[in-house]
């Protein structure tokens, strides 16, 4: 019997030319089974979208934050009985088998609750997006302080690059612009989105709770492409938002105190060093 994946997107005055790029990669792999549209913009036009695939939901809704909306989609695809489900930003595109080869991956590797494959920018750099899970003066120094000798080797131990970014990894804080999930280990333990964060920081702290059930990986053998904009380097509003989720994840884990962070990052920084030295 074929596995069951669903996929969401979630929507805000997108640029049509990103969404069409997005839906194309999505519906040419021919392995979605569901993919659902949350529109926190929605608009009588933006319903042409269902006329481009019969598996296409589209869920205008109020704009409640990134993390609420796509909780939408995977209560429904849990209710569906979706065996996986991936989450996409709509500035991501990736080639017709990664999520078949995905798919092949969770199946083979019954203990992955999550995987993150390699992404690159559209020029083939590298998107350094495994990382520790973050303390408050990881989060300064990469967005307050000028890049210095100091700055970077901080900032290189934060983004684990020396890994190599070439080998599976069991990290625990990984980025969420594609988010390729098993549906039973979010059913099984009730872990969905906390929808106190808006936007920014709920998908470290979905990962967070995700890496105490099983692991969450780092798959460099499939790559995506992700026209990765950094909108709160660039909008006073949106880093504002992006402060206020970093004050609520740090209220949330603990500041300077967070014993689960200091063991966790622990283990991943020995694991690096034990697969460098094989």
């Amino acid at each position: 019997m074929k596995d069951m994946l669903t996929a969401s997107i979630v929507i805000y005055n997108t640029k049509k030319e990103l969404l069409d790029s997005v839906l194309d990669s999505v519906l040419k792999s021919r392995i979605v089974d569901r993919l659902f549209i949350i529109d926190n913009a929605p608009e009588e036009k933006n319903k042409e979208i269902l006329k481009k695939s019969k598996i296409i939901e589209y869920i205008p809704h109020e704009n409640t934050g990134y993390g609420s909306s796509h909780n939408i989609a995977l209560k429904k695809s849990i209710e569906l009985g979706a065996d996986y489900h991936v989450i996409l930003n709509p500035d991501i595109r990736f080639e017709k088998n990664v999520l078949k080869d995905l798919v092949s991956f969770m199946e083979l590797n019954k203990d992955a609750v999550y995987v993150l494959p390699k992404v690159t920018y559209a020029n083939g750099e590298l998107q350094y997006l495994c990382k520790l899970l973050p303390a408050p003066s990881d989060l300064f120094l990469r967005r307050f302080l000028p890049k210095t000798k100091w700055t970077e080797k901080k900032n290189d131990r934060y983004t684990l690059k020396h890994s190599g970014y070439d080998k599976l990894l069991n990290a625990p804080c990984l980025s969420g612009c594609f988010m390729f999930l098993r549906c039973s280990a979010l059913k099984e333990n009730d872990i969905f989105f906390d929808d106190r964060f808006f936007m920014y920081f709920e998908d470290f702290d979905l990962i967070r709770r995700l890496h105490r059930i099983g692991k969450t990986y780092y798959n460099p053998s499939v790559t995506i492409i992700h026209d990765h904009a950094r909108e709160s380097y660039k909008n006073k509003k949106m880093l504002k938002i992006h402060i206020q989720s970093a004050i609520k994840y740090f209220n949330k884990y603990g500041w300077f105190f967070d014993r689960e962070r200091k063991i966790i990052n622990r283990q991943i920084l020995q694991e690096i060093d034990l697969l460098n030295n094989k």
